[in-house]
């Protein structure tokens, strides 16, 4: 909103119709694809790469990995939404990641995006990719922040996605 400060791209607004910086969000993204191809460069098999985060660092995954051109193992979203979500399913890249792993984790809540933000994005994703794929849990009398039963369901995602090798 035009307030210097640390971010992946300008929030213009938090809600669904709001404005969205394509331009900051696309660039982002950029910079995150570039950091998987470094990582596949040092022998890091894509499909075994999770992308993750929270608040925009989770809006940013789940653009970014449903945009990149490798197949990934999965996409760690928490207390976020799908940015640009409007040019969804199409801006999907040819379904390379339509069969990849989400976690979609929300607070109940937050009042910074409300949990029925992060609802209407777990719908938006089961048009994106298989819906079976897409898991949405929520955390009664969490705000804008994570908590140990949040952190546990994270852990266990990557482990079963990532088993030791």
């Amino acid at each position: 909103m035009k307030m210097v400060m640390p971010s992946w791209f300008d929030l213009m607004g938090l809600t669904p119709d709001a404005p969205e910086d394509e331009a900051g969000i696309k660039k982002a993204a950029e910079n995150i694809k570039a950091i998987i191809e470094h990582e596949m460069k040092n022998g890091i098999p894509p499909n075994r790469i999770i992308l993750g985060g929270f608040s925009q660092g989770g809006a940013l995954s789940l653009y970014t990995a449903l945009t990149c051109q490798h197949q990934l193992a999965g996409i760690v979203a928490l207390s976020c939404w799908l940015p640009l979500h409007k040019a969804f399913p199409q801006a999907a890249n040819n379904g390379v990641n339509k069969d990849i792993a989400i976690l979609q984790c929300h607070g109940e809540l937050d009042p910074m995006i409300p949990v029925r933000f992060g609802a209407l994005t777990a719908e938006k994703l089961k048009s994106v990719v298989t819906p079976t794929k897409v898991q949405f849990k929520t955390f009664p009398g969490v705000m804008h922040s994570s908590c140990p039963q949040e952190m546990m369901a994270v852990k266990e995602f990557i482990e079963k996605l990532l088993p030791r090798i």
